[in-house]
């Protein structure tokens, strides 16, 4: 009787490879009638299904085929069998309940092979394994993202997505970050890995389209100057978000920007992409118009190495979801909201004081934050530290609670290592380009006016007057500083120094 398999199939090293060959199979198999079920796609899902698996399939497949070869020729040259199999008969009951025993525990451990690779499979998928594994390293990302705008979105969603090139980049930038935590050969901070990351038409429109922004928002502010009284002034402001389709017409305020029609590209000299050569507006019928930075005068080497991008979503929005506050922010929103009392004086500057300081740990700046709070109560004012003990103690809570969400000194992390590019108060975001200095050579300058992206409806005065208009009124610094205010970024003196 002549045997559906050849005798040189029998030897160690085939049966080794076939075995694999037909655990990947299997597995295989599974995962896809899981990711056929599943009512939403995953990343990894494919990955490990269509790419890694196979691999291992194929390698199973190589390794039989030597082993075959290898057993043909030994044969060939008058060697025995590399493996003598033993004789099964059926007809014993021995042989049939160690067979029984072999195909049972082969078939455990495909199952329990299946269902491990499927909690693997999630793990890896899952938010506490991209920020719980490497604790230390990724915890700043990891709190910031869970109080961000997004924390319901998924990690792998961004940084990874559909589609293995993406996969395989991951995991090749992945192997050298377990080489560097495991050798602690990471930098502190980590750098935002803005060249590395996926085209925003791949990820941000997946759910915002831009050609449906449009229209104007309300957006209203609320400061509080750092004086004894924490004096409030507010801010109506009135975005222009623009945006445009067939519908809702032409193309219009900030998100002209967004190659709805127009194209924006730009040259960045530096790879924070902060200082601008120039920018290069195209309109639909193909004008091109470009805007030199004449305040500038960048050498033919750096032109030549200059990073030069197509303007999209990330340009502005570059820090969508790891977000860490401005502390001036922070606290003036915590005393709106009335979680700081702005009955207690001098409570703006005390609280930003206490969350700028040097501290080397967390716990350290924890305690010292409370110690430096109640001691300048107590010192500066004793009634109203014998008064307002609760108030004071609410407020030493919610300044440790802003300085836990955005304050890292063991990463060296807080808010000025990262740039944040909407808006211009502590950045300078918008006056990258539109700074009065992009001029092109028919004179078009990207202008620095305040209504070009905004209008003031409303702004309230440190005394307590309101100026009203909805065309719109010229902006009054609230602290006396002249004119200088129209020609000098607000960052330079709100921002990170």
């Amino acid at each position: 009787m002549r045997k559906l398999i050849p005798s040189s199939f029998y030897n160690i090293t085939t049966l080794v490879g076939a075995s694999i060959s037909a655990v990947s199979f299997g597995l295989i198999l599974f995962l896809t009638v899981v990711e056929f079920f599943s009512e939403e796609q995953k990343p990894y899902m494919g990955i490990i299904a269509f790419v890694i698996l196979p691999a291992f399939l194929i390698i199973g497949l190589v390794v039989a085929v030597v082993g075959m070869v290898r057993e043909h020729r030994s044969v060939k040259k008058g060697r025995p069998h590399g493996l003598a199999l033993p004789v099964v008969d059926f007809n014993n009951s021995k042989h049939r309940g160690t067979v029984g025993t072999i195909l049972g525990g082969t078939l455990l451990l495909l199952v329990f092979s299946a269902f491990g690779s499927f909690k693997a499979y999630e793990y890896t998928d899952s938010d506490s394994f991209c920020g719980e594994v490497c604790h230390g390293v990724m915890e700043p990302e990891f709190v910031a993202y869970q109080y961000s705008p997004h924390a319901k979105v998924g990690c792998v969603q961004c940084h990874i997505g559909s589609g293995a090139t993406w996969f395989v980049r991951s995991k090749l930038s992945g192997a050298y970050q377990v080489y560097a935590t495991i050798f602690d050969k990471y930098p502190r901070p980590i750098p935002t890995p803005i060249e590395n990351l996926r085209p925003a038409q791949e990820t941000c429109e997946e759910c915002h389209w831009p050609m449906h922004f449009f229209s104007e928002k309300l957006h209203q502010n609320t400061y509080f100057i750092s004086d004894e009284e924490n004096t409030e002034w507010s801010l109506d402001l009135l975005i222009k978000i623009g945006g445009g389709n067939v519908e809702a017409g032409p193309t219009s305020g900030i998100h002209w920007h967004m190659n709805i029609a127009h194209e924006v590209t730009y040259a960045a000299l530096d790879t924070a992409r902060q200082t601008i050569a120039w920018v290069k507006a195209t309109s639909p019928d193909g004008k091109e118009t470009l805007y030199k930075n004449t305040q500038l005068d960048p050498s033919e080497e750096d032109l030549a190495k200059a990073r030069i991008r197509r303007m999209d979503c990330i340009d502005c929005h570059n820090r969508p979801t790891h977000i860490y506050r401005p502390t001036v922010r922070s606290v003036n929103h915590a005393m709106k909201s009335g979680w700081i009392d702005p009955g207690l004086p001098s409570v703006k500057s005390i609280a930003v004081e206490a969350l700028e300081g040097e501290y080397a740990t967390k716990a350290e700046g924890l305690e010292r934050i409370r110690e430096a709070i109640q001691e300048s109560y107590e010192s500066d004012y004793p009634e109203v530290f014998a008064k307002k003990r609760d108030a004071i103690e609410r407020t030493i809570d919610e300044v440790q609670k802003i300085y836990s969400r955005n304050y890292f000194p063991e990463m060296q992390v807080d808010w000025r290592n990262f740039i944040d590019n909407i808006g211009h108060l502590y950045y300078p975001g918008c006056f990258r380009c539109h700074d009065g200095a992009h001029e092109s050579d028919d004179g078009k300058v990207l202008s620095r006016e305040c209504n070009l992206c905004h209008t003031i409806l409303a702004q309230e005065s440190a005394k307590g007057d309101w100026r009203v208009s909805l065309a719109g009124v010229e902006y009054v610094h609230p602290v006396d500083v002249g004119e200088m205010w129209k020609d000098v970024n607000c960052s330079d003196c709100h921002g990170a120094q």
